[in-house]
């Protein structure tokens, strides 16, 4: 409970006080819906919201499963040399800054509608804090074990497995933190443009002035997107909770 009722105290007084400002015409509810009636089309339409996260679930998955691996590996590459830090990290840079809606309709020309565009949108507003922080960790390795290897005489393979990748965990979490939701984004943003989805749920609810509707839609996404997280804190208390300060404070 000490938990918990924190945060849930702010949530429930936001909710009791919107219901009532709507049933007193204080608010518009062609503007903001009753959370009652977003909570009537949660039950009512609860089939359509199912698929529609699950393709968005699916495709937002898939494409933060892409850019750990991807961005992992630019990360390592790029550690190796400052010469190709600074030939090809200003584009990882370029990935965040070029608006995901604006490239979307070209994604659809190169990958038609459907699921390979969301995922591909997915992955391109995803990428950039999974190489930044992945490469942040493994520059921050401790120039003293670093010494100790090589004292050692230990390989470079073998001290970027043993050494630079499990130094720089806390740092991949903290980037798979924020691409997770990155990820989500990108996949809603995707399906606007290609169809489908929880994307797909909020275009056509605003065409037909559903505005609960909208709002359920926005919620469930939400709801997506901190499960990602929950996920990823779980992965990082079980490989880190044995050694690493952060995760032995928490548990």
């Amino acid at each position: 409970m000490k938990r918990f009722l924190p945060p849930l105290l702010p949530l429930l007084v936001v909710v009791v006080s919107l219901e009532f400002l709507v049933r007193w015409q204080i608010l518009p509810s062609f503007l903001v819906p009753a959370p009652s009636e977003v909570a009537r089309s949660l039950v009512v339409d609860r089939a359509e919201y199912w698929t529609a996260v699950t393709l968005t679930g699916g495709a937002a998955a898939l494409g933060l499963l892409l850019s750990f691996v991807i961005g992992t590996s630019l990360a390592i590459v790029l550690s190796t040399s400052v010469f190709l830090r600074r030939a090809f990290f200003p584009y990882a840079v370029f990935f965040q800054t070029v608006p995901i809606i604006a490239i979307a309709p070209v994604l659809v020309v190169w990958f038609g509608y459907g699921l390979p565009t969301v995922i591909a949108s997915a992955f391109i507003v995803s990428l950039f804090p999974v190489v930044a922080s992945t490469l942040l960790g493994l520059q921050s390795t401790d120039p003293a074990l670093l010494d100790l290897f090589r004292l050692y005489r230990a390989s470079r393979l073998h001290s970027l497995l043993r050494l630079r990748l499990p130094f720089a965990l806390p740092q991949i979490y903290s980037g798979l933190r924020v691409a997770s939701g990155l990820a989500v984004i990108g996949a809603i943003v995707g399906e606007f443009i290609a169809g489908g989805g929880l994307g797909g749920v909020v275009d056509s609810a605003r065409t037909l002035q559903r505005i609960d509707k909208v709002f359920a839609a926005v919620l469930i996404s939400s709801i997506l997107g901190l499960l990602f997280v929950v996920v990823i804190n779980a992965f990082s208390r079980f490989s880190l909770r044995h050694w690493h300060a952060s995760e032995r404070t928490v548990s």
